[in-house]
């Protein structure tokens, strides 16, 4: 396992990890890659990297989804970062071939941060067949 440490800037962000990803399984044997964050508040997604709009269109309609200020139970005033975390989920598994992942061409593997900023731990496990 390799675990990656990954800063994030704002409160709400996604953070393109791909290329620190790949690093992690680059040159192994490796079949799979599960990419998991050991966070309530944070998660990790695959998305489009080409064009940053994506993120933040995103962002935002995770944001009218779920209020930072709704009707919440939870009393340290992060319940909204906890429903977005769970809606966006804790792993991804991408598949591995000849040391490289195999992403579509505009894919990427992105922290999903909303409760920042923080600096989050990343968990990169490489599969073997």
């Amino acid at each position: 396992m390799h675990t990656l440490s990954v800063k994030t800037p704002r409160r709400e962000c996604f953070v393109d990890i791909t290329r620190e990803v790949a690093r992690a399984v680059e040159g192994t044997d490796a079949v799979l890659c599960t990419v998991f964050v050991p966070h309530t508040t944070a998660g990790v997604t695959i998305n489009e990297n080409a064009d940053p709009d994506v993120a933040a269109d995103l962002l935002a309609h995770l944001a009218e989804l779920v209020p930072r200020n709704g009707r919440y139970r939870h009393a340290e005033g992060n319940s909204d970062a906890h429903v977005k975390a769970t809606l966006v989920g804790s792993s991804v598994q991408v598949p591995v071939a000849g040391g490289r992942l195999v992403l579509g061409t505009w894919q990427g593997i992105y922290l999903a941060e909303f409760d920042g900023p923080r600096t989050r731990k990343v968990h990169v496990v490489a599969h073997h067949g």
